[in-house]
Order: structure tokens, then sequence, then C-alpha cells
């Protein structure tokens, strides 16, 4: 081709590069004449190249065909060779598990039964708990695991739960894993591997395979006596009543001599099962024998029975499901007792050569067929089952009582006639709408959920999800969908998270694969890369899945870490508030004694005489000083209760004593400056008054700022009253004013412990102060407003005060 292509490209230069030697020899031909050649040249050229080209490509055509017949025959051959592998596995006495890589479930190869309990599916071998032993399981578990996840191959001994004893071996096949599970060697084999001596040649070998057979079997030392009976062999002495002396085993029948071949013969038990073969052959120093029951030849079939049909009749009988054969005539040949009850037939009036439009019939009337609008030709259309070639599934009938009947039909013989099996499936179907309802009610849960659901089976394959997994962690809903094995997911992570999606899945394998039976749930918290905070938790399913779900915890994780903080600055600042009022209280004291003795040396004349006006300032200065001091007392009072060590130290108190403390108090707060009397305090306290229990320089503080806060509201001049009145085991000290009534802050200062913002005219200090302590004294404070106007609040402290510790 590449030839042709350099011909025809060439063709067109050459004749014009000959134009001119032409002209220079005088030839005929012109250059003219060879420039108009060129394009019956080119012509020709593209032609030729035409015809090469169909040529070559007819040829790679043929060799393709040629390719894919070659291709097709070898793919044929290795298809046959794969399913000769296949049947030749399945053939032995082993099982093997393969998971291939990117198969959607493992591959069961062998007989089940060779490792299994009879009639136990080859899938069930990985429940190991159902078959093994828990140490048993827990140790081929993490055998399995440790060869799917690090690749590490075993070979290890296991015994099942029904005593079988087992090989288990496991290897990788390039990007796949398997395992096969084999009877071991050193178990019981078949009754002829006994007779062979190159493999049992010692008693002590012989008895313990004998002790597994499950038919009778014993051992003879070289003096014909018997030294060894397995517990079928005793159990067959019990039941036919030989005994023996203690010590002894019992014979159950003659011996003979034996030459160096085994030997057979056959012994009767009437009372035990009937006969039995007696095989026996020599060992090492005695021989060993064993008795297996023959079986009873089959019982001689009615002629008249097809061939298919008396084959059934021996086990319908015993079976539950409903059975009936008609023949060709349409006549009953055999039915067992489940297909009477079924339909609640009469087993007197139910008879063998019936035809089945008379019992169809009898059905109908008594409704047990389905309500067809017209019966004959449903029954002609049921009656074409006679025609069947081979068993087809019928039409479910759904009879008048709510039960639901699945009929098979299937030919019964090469002479025509049919076999009917019924099936009541109403339970099923039941149960199968409940199945189908729950799993919509589960779906429905699941996607309404918060948090991400993902299950995965024993296979490590996701079998349920819901949204919120695809929205954590960012995957497809289709890929999802897909049942992808959790290698899959983590490789679709890593595409979305390169940082650490593919790191966290692989490390999250290792809890989903796990088949140790005695594993435990587990939580725990991921921090990705992305700053994404996941809470998870892995917890075992009942049937072996695992559920794992996932809480994104961002948010709250950041909210909590900031109230921490938060809560950390206003611990630090209460600490600073409480050092910086302490040190300013103390500061302050310094000073202010230096004011007040100061004011008393000028008030005492001793630096001089003063006149009217200094001395009324004297004053001023001798009062603010202090109300000042009693201001200082209350916030070192409130640091005191904040850092909770406020305590009472509670005596007997003179009730006179302490109003007559608060009310000096107050006349010191509030001097006669002037000679004009700013305050009018009325005292009244019952004569005799007994002593109560309390902290009496508490309790002065607390009369002082309620006269203090009185004094405040109460215009120049104005009257204060406190009183003090007895009511049972608790006392009262009211104290009352005629000044403007009490604000709602102020109130509810005095009233709230959490309303603390009552500030008017330097009242809030005070009222805090009466609040804590008559707490602390197990007394209660009350306050109303007075007609016309004023206040009036009421202590109530009880007489003896509760054991209490430190203010709160």
């Amino acid at each position: 081709m590449k030839r042709a292509l350099w011909l025809t490209a060439t063709a067109p230069i050459a004749i014009c590069a000959a134009t001119p030697a032409l002209a220079q020899i005088g030839t005929p031909y012109s250059a003219g004449m060879v420039v108009g050649a060129l394009p019956v040249a080119i012509a020709i050229g593209a032609g030729a190249f035409a015809l090469i080209a169909m040529a070559a490509l007819r040829n790679v055509i043929r060799e393709n065909k040629a390719n894919r017949d070659l291709t097709s025959d070898q793919i044929s051959g290795l298809r046959a060779l794969v399913d000769e592998y296949e049947a030749l596995l399945a053939g032995t006495r082993e099982l093997t598990v393969l998971w291939s890589d990117g198969a959607t479930e493992p591959k069961f190869l062998g007989q089940a039964a060779a490792v299994l309990p009879p009639g136990r599916r080859a899938d069930t071998v990985l429940n190991l708990h159902s078959w093994l032993a828990p140490e048993e399981a827990a140790t081929l578990a993490k055998a399995l695991e440790a060869l799917r996840v690090e690749g590490q191959g075993f070979d290890l001994g296991v015994t099942s739960s029904d005593g079988r004893q087992l090989r288990a071996t496991g290897w990788v096949l390039g990007g796949a894993v398997a395992v096969r599970l084999r009877p071991s060697l050193l178990q019981r084999q078949t009754a002829a591997l006994l007779e062979d001596r190159t493999v049992l040649a010692d008693p002590v070998s012989a008895r313990a395979i004998l002790s597994l057979l499950p038919c009778p079997a014993f051992v003879r030392d070289g003096q014909n006596k018997l030294t060894y009976a397995n517990p079928a062999y005793l159990d067959l002495a019990k039941t036919l009543g030989r005994f023996a002396p203690t010590g002894d085993i019992p014979e159950l029948a003659d011996s003979v001599a034996l030459g160096d071949k085994p030997q057979s013969r056959t012994v009767s038990f009437p009372t035990a099962g009937g006969a039995y073969e007696l095989v026996e052959f020599p060992l090492n120093g005695g021989r060993a024998g064993y008795f297996e029951p023959l079986k009873q030849a089959a019982t001689p079939v009615d002629a008249d029975f097809e061939p298919g049909v008396s084959q059934l009749s021996a086990v319908m009988e015993v079976l539950s499901t409903p059975i009936a054969i008609f023949n060709a005539a349409r006549e009953l040949v055999q039915f067992n007792g489940a297909y009477a009850e079924l339909f609640n037939l009469n087993p007197k009036w139910l008879r063998l050569g019936m035809d089945e439009r008379s019992i169809l019939d009898r059905l109908r009337t008594e409704g047990m067929l389905p309500n067809e609008p017209d019966y004959h030709k449903w029954r002609a259309k049921h009656l074409t089952s006679y025609q069947l070639t081979e068993p087809t599934e019928r039409e479910p009938w759904h009879l008048p009582d709510g039960r639901t009947i699945h009929v098979i039909a299937a030919p019964a013989g090469p002479k025509g006639g049919v076999i009917y099996v019924f099936e009541d499936i109403t339970a099923r179907l039941e149960l199968e709408s409940r199945n189908k309802s729950l799993s919509n009610v589960q779906r429905e849960t699941l996607n309404a959920l918060s948090e991400s659901v993902a299950v995965f089976g024993t296979n490590g394959r996701l079998t349920l999800s819901n949204p919120q997994l695809s929205k954590l962690w960012k995957l497809p809903m289709n890929q999802l969908g897909t049942n992808p094995h959790i290698d899959q997911i983590a490789e679709a992570c890593g595409e979305v998270m390169p940082e650490d999606g593919a790191v966290i899945w692989r490390d999250l394998k290792r809890r989903i694969i796990d088949l140790n039976p005695m594993r435990a749930d587990t939580t725990g918290r991921i921090a990705r890369a992305d700053g994404c905070l996941v809470d998870y938790a892995v917890t075992r399913l009942p049937d072996g899945q695992t559920m794992m779900t996932f809480m994104d915890v961002t948010d709250s994780a950041n909210y909590s870490r900031v109230l921490k903080e938060r809560n950390d600055a206003l611990v630090t600042a209460d600490r600073l508030k409480d050092a910086f009022v302490q040190n300013v209280s103390y500061e302050l004291r310094s000073p202010l004694t230096n004011i007040i003795g100061f004011a008393d040396l000028l008030s005492s004349e001793d630096m001089g005489p003063l006149n009217d006006k200094q001395r009324a300032y004297t004053d001023y200065i001798r009062a603010s000083s202090v109300t000042l001091g009693v201001l200082i007392d209350n916030i070192l009072d409130l640091a005191t209760v904040d850092a909770g060590i406020a305590e009472l130290r509670p005596a007997a108190v003179d009730i006179p004593a302490v109003v007559e403390k608060a009310r000096a108090g107050l006349a010191a707060t509030f001097p006669d400056i002037g000679g004009e009397r700013p305050l009018d305090i009325v005292v009244d306290v019952p004569t005799g008054i007994a002593p109560i229990q309390a902290d009496s320089t508490r309790l002065v503080q607390v009369l002082y700022n309620l006269l203090s806060n009185a004094a405040r509201f109460s215009e120049p001049g104005g009257e204060i009253r406190l009183s003090v009145e007895e009511r049972g085991e608790r006392v009262l000290f009211i104290v009352e004013d005629d000044g403007a009534p009490m604000t709602d802050e102020t109130r509810a200062a005095m009233l709230d412990p959490v309303q603390t913002s009552g500030r008017q005219r330097g009242a809030g200090l005070g009222l805090a102060i009466v609040r804590t302590f008559v707490s602390l004294h197990g007394g209660t404070i009350s306050m109303e407003k007075r007609e016309p106007r004023g206040n009036r609040v009421v202590v109530n402290l009880p007489r003896a005060v509760p054991l209490a510790g430190a203010a709160e």
C-alpha cells in the first residue's frame, strides 16, 4: 500500500522533470503536451491506488475474521475448561470459598455436606458460629480477617459442632483470596478404611476410629475377648437385653476364626431392626468388627401404576405437602392425607377412581375453589394440565375463605396423566406483605434520620444505606445503589477526599469485615482533613451483618468549644472581679479611716473653735464617711458571698440590743445637721421579748440596710418605723416608711436573686446583703406598698437558725 502511494505521488513529478529534456533533444513531444497529459497520469495513478487499497482492505477483513474465529474458539475452550474444573471441584469432598476481585458475592465450590451439617446451604459456611464452637469460630474468623485484610495465608484444624474434624486452608490468588475446608485425614472415614491394615494396623487407632462410627462396632484382643465396644454397640446390646458381668462387654454374635482377609456374614436381630451384616477384619494383636444394617428390599409396586407415579406412592403419605395424581382418563389413582385435609374432603367420600371433574364440582359446591364468573370455562382451562409435557406453575387459587393455594401441575408419565402439588401460601404471602411493609417503613425511617446509616454484609458489601450517607461522604446515590464493596467505597471517597478519604475507610473496613462472633460494638470520632468532625458507631446485627452510623458533629463541637471558652473567660473575669473588689475595698478603707479621724478631730474643737457653717461641713464629712464605710463593708460581704465563704455564727441575740445598734447606725449615717432633724425614727419592740438564735452582726446589717433604704425613699423629716412581732416560733421585723413607693427594679433586686440590677440612690448593695443574710438565716422577706404612700418590708426569721454552711 505504501508503495502504491509512492508511485502515485511521484508519477506527476517524473513527468514534469522530463519536460525540459524532451524539449532540448527536439522530440516531437513538446512540454505543453507533457503538461497536458498530467491529469491523465494522475487519474491512472488514483485508479491504481484504489485497486491496491481495495485488495489490501479485503486482506485485512479476512485476517480479522480469522482472528475472531480463533478468539471465539479459545474462549469456548476456556469456558469448557472452567466448567470442567468447577465440576471437578463440585465432586470433591471439600468446600472452597472464593472471593474474586470485583465479584459482587463470594463463590462456593464443592460439596457443602462435606463440612456442614446435613441440609445446610453452602453460603451459610460464612456464618461461623452456626456450625463451629465459639472458640473455633473466633480462631477461624481472626484468620479470615488476616487473609482478607493483610493477605496472610493460614492452615489450621477446626472441629465442627457435630464433632467432625476439618482442615481450613486460606491463600491469596492474585487479587482474590480463597479458603478451602475439607475433612481431616485423622477423622473417621468409611468403614472400609478400617479394613486396610496399612492404614489402621493397631487396636488403639481402631478404637479411636470405631468410637465415631454410627453403627455398632467392637475390638477383640489376641485371646478373642472383647476389649472395646462403641456406644452404638452398647445401645444395641441393651435393646436386645444382652448383659454381661460387671466390667465385661456382652457378646452379640458368635466369634468365628479369621484369616488374613476380612470376612463378613449376616446376623439377624428381629427385635432390633432386623438383619445386619457383620464385618470383621484382623488387627495387629487382635481384630475388630462392626454391624452394618442391611437395607430392606423395595416393596413391589402395583403394575397398573405408571412407573413415574409408582415411585412416588411410597413417600407421599409421609409428606405434609398435598399431592394428587390422576391418570390419562382423569381418574384419581393416588393422593395423600394432606390433600384431603387441605380441601376438607371426607376420606370416605374421596376414593380412588373418581373423575377429577366430579372432585372439582364438589369443591366448587363447598366453596373451596376460586369465585370465577364462568366456572365451566375455568374448569376447562384447568383440565388442560393433562396436555403438559413439563411441570408448570398454574395461577394461584384465591379461595373464598381467604386462603391462597399455589398449584403446580406436572405430567405423570409417558401414558399420560397429571400430578398436582398444592401449597397453602397464605401465611407466606402475608409474611411477604408484612415484610414489604416493614421494609418500606424501615426505608422511610432511614431516609428521615439525620444520621447517616450504612449496613454491610459478611462479604463486605453495602446492603442498606440512606441519602445522608451520600451527602456526608460526597458519594453519588446511584453508586451506593449498586451495593458496592467497602473497597469500592474507599476508592470513591479517596477520589472526592484525596487527603484522607481512602485512609478513613480502610480503617473502618477492619471493623466491618470482622467475623469474630465475640466482637463488641465500638464508637469513635473521625476528624476529616476538611475540618468536618464525624461521630461513628459500629453495631453488630443478629444476622451477622454490621451497621455503621455517622453523625456530623462539627457544629455542636464548635458550639461546645465556644461555650467552654466563654465559660473560662467568665470564670477568669469573676476571679479578677473578686480580686479587684477585695483590693479596692482594702485600699479605700485606709484613707477613709483617716478622713473619719480628721473629721472627728475637727468636730472636737481641740484644734480650735468652729463656726456653725464649719461644724455643719464637718458633720457632712462624718456622715458621708460613715455611709462610705457601710458601702465598703457591703462590698466585702458580697465578695465573701460570691466566693461561697460567707458563714453564720449563731448565738443567743438580744433583740432590743440589735434594734438599737441598727437605729444608732442609721442616726450616724443621717445626723442632725444645723439643728435640722432629718428623720423621725420610731422603734416598737415588745417588752420582755425572748432572744433568738442568730448571727447578731448579720442581723444588725439586715436591719440597718432596711432602715437606710427606707431613709433614702423618705422625705426630710419623714417617719421611719421599726417594729418587732412574735408569731409562734418565728419573729417578724417590720420596717415602714411614708416616702415614695419603691420602684419595680428595687423590689425585684430584693425579692429575686437573679435580678440584681436595681440600683436607685445606692440601694442595690444593701438590698443584696439583706436578701443573702435573710436566706442564710432560713427566713423570708416580703414587700408591699402602703396607702396612701410609703413602703412596708417584712423580714420573717425563725427563732433557731437551721444548720447551714457557707452561702452558695
